[in-house]
């Protein structure tokens, strides 16, 4: 039993030595090798470029950090128009006193009737008469609308320096001519004189009118 014993002690320590040869055998040492350190190898930091905004195939915009700004004044108002724009105030202001100092047939005459203005009606044995109308003050774009017994015969009539107008054919009984403002023209009122010519070449009625816009005058022309 002894003899047992110790045949499996000195198994156990052969068995102890072969492993720790094996592992001396199979180690491999790689001995430690500095770097050298070249400064030359490593290439200097540079900037990135700017990063672009890929959103919505957008590029972030770049702005230059010397960009200088028109340092002149916003205005509403045109400077070749309005040196200064209460001007125009004060002249209305002005104009509105000067109404006050004047009678109201002065007023009416310098703005324009407000009213409906009837300016006559005459007899007539002809059978047609010319009808003839022009600006008597400044042309500044006056326009009227004429009526005949209250049918538009012409929409829109521009009133110049000269007479023109139209031949209007005589119906037994009453003629009625209208002869209403659109505007005021850019000095106001509505400023015309005319003319109502025979086929004979005597006048039948001549006037002038100043109206407001929208107002009219009216003859009436009573064929015999």
């Amino acid at each position: 039993m002894k003899y047992y014993i110790l045949l499996m002690f000195m198994m156990c320590l052969s068995l102890s030595a072969n492993a720790q040869i094996d592992n001396k055998r199979k180690s491999i040492v790689i001995p430690a090798v500095e770097s050298k350190k070249d400064s030359a190898d490593i290439s200097p930091l540079t900037p990135s470029k700017p990063i672009e905004n890929k959103n919505f195939g957008l590029n972030t915009p770049r702005v230059s950090p010397n960009l200088e700004f028109p340092k002149k004044e916003f205005s509403m108002f045109p400077e070749e128009q309005f040196g200064n724009p209460g001007e125009l105030y004060e002249k209305r202001i002005n104009k509105n006193i000067e109404n006050l100092k004047l009678s109201p047939e002065e007023v009416e005459q310098r703005n324009g009737s407000t009213t409906d203005q009837f300016l006559g009606d005459f007899k007539s044995k002809a059978k047609f008469v010319n009808v003839i109308y022009r600006d008597h003050g400044y042309v500044d774009g006056d326009l009227i609308q004429v009526r005949i017994n209250d049918d538009i015969i012409y929409p829109r009539v521009f009133l110049n320096g000269g007479y023109s107008g139209f031949k209007l054919d005589l119906k037994p009984g009453f003629n009625k001519i209208d002869f209403v403002a659109l505007n005021q023209g850019d000095s106001g009122p509505n400023t015309a004189e005319f003319k109502v010519i025979d086929d004979n070449g005597f006048i039948v009625s001549h006037n002038q009118w100043n109206l407001a816009t929208g107002v009219k005058a009216t003859i009436i022309v009573v064929k015999e």
